[in-house]
C-alpha cells in the first residue's frame, strides 16, 4: 500500500491534522501542475497560480490557505508558518480568482534549504463566514490549525504541496 506523501513529508503533523481528501482541486503554475512533492524554482512560482476547485453546487464555498512551514529555514523554522496567500468565499466549480483575496499572493523566495509550500483547502459553513482581517496581524507565525478552528472550518478537504529552494540551490527533499 503506497504511503501518503502528505504524511511522509510532515505536512500532516506540521500544518494540518490527519484528514480524508473529499474534494478535487488543482494548482497550476504556468501550465505546470503541482503534485505532492514536486520541485519548483522561485522563477516558476513568481505569479499567482491557477487554482481550480471541483464540485457541483455554487452555494458551497471554500477557503484556500498557502503556507510555508519551513520559514526562514527548515533547520530552524521559527517563523512557522509563513502565510503566502489566503482566499475565502471561493464557490465550488470555480477557482481562487472568484473568491475574496484576504491576503494577497506572495511568491516563494526561500533563501536557505528546501521549503515545502502547502495549499490547504477547507469547506466553509457558508458565504461570508470568515472575517479574517481582524485576526491576521502578520504573515509570520500564522497557524493554519488555529485559523481553521477559530472559523469553524473543521478538517481540510484537500491539500497539495511542492518543494522549492533558492534558484541556484541543488538537491531535493526525499519522500
Amino acid at each position: 500500500m503506497p504511503r501518503d506523501p502528505l504524511i511522509v513529508s510532515g505536512v500532516v503533523g506540521d500544518v494540518v491534522d490527519p484528514f480524508t481528501r473529499c474534494v478535487d482541486f488543482g494548482v497550476v503554475y504556468n501550465n505546470r501542475v503541482v503534485y505532492n512533492g514536486c520541485a519548483l524554482r522561485p522563477s516558476q512560482v513568481v505569479n499567482q497560480p491557477r487554482v481550480d476547485i471541483a464540485g457541483d453546487d455554487l452555494r458551497t464555498f471554500y477557503t484556500l490557505i498557502m503556507v510555508d512551514p519551513d520559514a526562514p529555514n527548515p533547520s530552524n523554522p521559527n517563523l512557522r508558518e509563513y502565510l503566502h496567500w489566503l482566499v475565502t468565499d471561493i464557490p465550488a466549480t470555480t477557482g481562487a480568482t472568484f473568491g475574496n483575496e484576504v491576503v494577497g499572493y506572495e511568491s516563494p523566495r526561500p533563501s536557505m534549504g528546501i521549503h515545502r509550500y502547502i495549499f490547504v483547502l477547507y469547506r466553509q459553513l457558508g458565504r461570508d463566514a470568515i472575517d479574517a482581517p481582524d485576526i491576521i496581524d502578520s504573515r509570520q507565525n500564522f497557524n493554519t490549525r488555529d485559523f481553521a478552528r477559530f472559523h469553524n472550518l473543521g478538517l481540510p478537504v484537500a491539500a497539495v504541496y511542492f518543494n522549492c529552494n533558492r534558484e541556484g540551490g541543488t538537491g531535493g527533499r526525499r519522500i
